[in-house]
């Protein structure tokens, strides 16, 4: 795995894949939160959270890590070097949990600085310090968990096809739809009594509920259950390439 994961890495920062990816994530952030006029922009809201950034962070991210991932496997079936990379003393799980990891790293560094938010939203509150340390610790928690499922997707939507056009429009698509797709389904109330059942199946109830501050195994069962799922799927796809 870790052969793999450093090829990965490396990739990423010997071209511009992974200094666009950072500096897209803190600019688009950076220009709705801090400088755009519009119900985004923290410096007119009146009061001192981080809400609207962990609002606007998973629908970023729907096109961020798609971006990111599209290549993973595409990228190999493409050139051939998928063969390659059979041929050395690798399981396929070491495959792609290298490729994985690598890409979640990638996430995490364009994460990590938006930290300083943090202290910003803390000197800014009235008075100093008047910021819910709980609740952004949550968020950022379940943000993580989101981000990390993001990628298991995008790894597996990378298999669907040598195409990585395709393989991004496909990873977006299912993102999409578990974030916000259940959701918009039980909205329109075709389940009856099971339209909050359905609503619990998509990412977004359980973002909110880990971004209350309040860490429920359920919702952290639900993000590795999914993260796994695709990961799964993953191996599946590798196995009947073969």
């Amino acid at each position: 795995m870790k052969p793999i994961l450093l090829k990965e890495l490396n990739s990423f920062f010997s071209s511009p894949i992974a200094y666009l990816v950072i500096a897209v994530y803190l600019l688009v952030n950076g220009l709705f939160l801090w400088v755009f006029e519009g119900d985004f922009n923290i410096l007119h809201a009146g009061f001192a959270d981080l809400n609207n950034y962990f609002f606007l962070a998973p629908w970023i991210f729907i096109f961020l890590i798609p971006a990111i991932t599209m290549r993973s496997f595409s990228d190999e079936y493409n050139t051939g070097t998928i063969e390659i990379l059979k041929t050395k003393p690798i399981t396929n799980w070491q495959l792609i949990l290298g490729k994985y990891v690598g890409s979640l790293l990638l996430v995490i560094l364009a994460i990590l600085p938006t930290l300083i938010y943090v202290y910003s939203i803390y000197k800014l509150g009235n008075p100093v310090g008047n910021l819910k340390l709980g609740t952004t610790l949550g968020s950022f928690i379940g943000l993580l968990f989101l981000a990390s499922t993001y990628t298991a997707i995008g790894v597996f939507a990378s298999t669907i096809s040598k195409n990585q056009i395709v393989s991004f429009i496909t990873a977006v698509f299912i993102s999409f739809f578990f974030f916000y797709g259940f959701e918009a389904l039980a909205n329109y109330n075709l389940f009856g009594n099971l339209d909050y059942t359905f609503q619990n199946f998509g990412m977004n109830s359980h973002f909110e509920s880990i971004s209350k501050g309040v860490i429920d195994t359920r919702d952290l069962i639900y993000f590795v259950s999914i993260t796994f799922f695709f990961l799964i799927l993953t191996n599946y796809r590798i196995q009947h390439e073969q």
